[in-house]
């Protein structure tokens, strides 16, 4: 299998969509490894499996409509595998194999039938010590833009998911790229104040323009650093509520094809303003779980 990711843009060939099909019952407050989980299994509104697969159904049709070769992982009964990108992630021409928490780990195994089909010096297995997720990595061409929480409390935060040492990982793979740390603010219970992953709180879109809620990073100079990177003139900031249903995690088929969920009305207008493709799709039960398109995503193969 070719293996080819640069950026978070470039015309997709090839993707592993998660899969909605047996999601398990709704787990307990206990259970819940982020803070939109949580809030939903508190108020009784975690989605139900029909919704779930609706949702993915609509996503998949447009994934489709635009001649993306797709992939599934395997499945495994009674568990959320909707969320893809946390697994792994492909940089250049080779994968990386998250440490996700515990508590997924037999999402991994799902993934053992795609894995085979990939020469096995392009497979990076994480050492233990090293943790990251897929969605905190987000790729612009020679960036590695990495969010991460670099505190001494970093074992009790549920919602932080890459460390420090995930910093000189990357480093050493890929000595070539420019890698920006960049601290996320966390809350384990309370969606509106804490971050789980860099796509919940950033995103490039289109060939030089970004998605970006300034609030969601520790050190205000680091949202100032990207705001500067991509020129203020490209810069979609979003508000509060709408960091909250997640508006950069948008997915791109190409730099002028988007798909956003289809409340995203303002972010909409802005990406028709400068001539995108917006795709709309129905996700925001899915929203409810913590994660929306952009996770539900494992990209392997983009055009150069």
């Amino acid at each position: 299998m070719d293996l080819f990711v640069q950026n978070e843009t470039s015309r997709l060939r090839a993707v592993i969509l998660g899969l909605p099909d047996s999601n398990g019952p709704v787990p307990t407050l206990g259970e819940t490894y982020d803070s939109k989980s949580y809030e939903s299994v508190k108020n009784g509104v975690f989605p139900t499996q029909e919704a779930i697969t609706s949702e993915m159904n609509a996503f998949e049709k447009i994934l489709r409509k635009y001649d993306v070769d797709i992939l599934r992982p395997s499945l495994v009964k009674d568990c959320n595998q909707i969320f893809s990108r946390d697994v792994g992630f492909v940089i250049d021409d080779k994968i990386v194999v998250s440490n996700v928490i515990p508590d997924r780990q037999e999402e991994i195994d799902a993934y053992e039938s795609i894995y085979s089909q990939i020469h096995y010096k392009q497979i990076y297995n994480l050492p233990e010590s090293v943790h990251v997720e897929g969605g905190d990595v987000v790729l612009w061409n020679d960036y590695i833009f990495l969010g991460q929480y670099a505190f001494e409390d970093y074992p009790q935060i549920k919602t932080a998911r890459t460390n420090t040492l995930a910093v000189d990982y990357l480093k050493m793979i890929f000595p070539e790229k420019t890698i920006m740390p960049l601290n996320l603010c966390k809350n384990d219970t309370d969606p509106h104040e804490g971050i789980l992953h860099l796509d919940c709180t950033f995103m490039p879109v289109g060939r030089d323009k970004a998605i970006i809620y300034k609030p969601g990073f520790i050190n205000p100079r680091d949202a100032d650093r990207l705001v500067k990177l991509f020129g203020k003139e490209n810069v979609f900031e979003l508000t509060q509520e709408e960091m909250y249903w997640m508006n950069s995690n948008i997915f791109s088929i190409a730099p002028d094809i988007v798909v956003v969920e289809e409340h995203f009305t303002r972010l909409k207008a802005w990406m028709e303003s400068w001539g995108a493709t917006v795709e709309t799709v129905p996700y925001r039960e899915i929203s409810k779980m913590g994660g929306l398109l952009r996770c539900s995503t494992l990209p392997l193969r983009r055009d150069r």
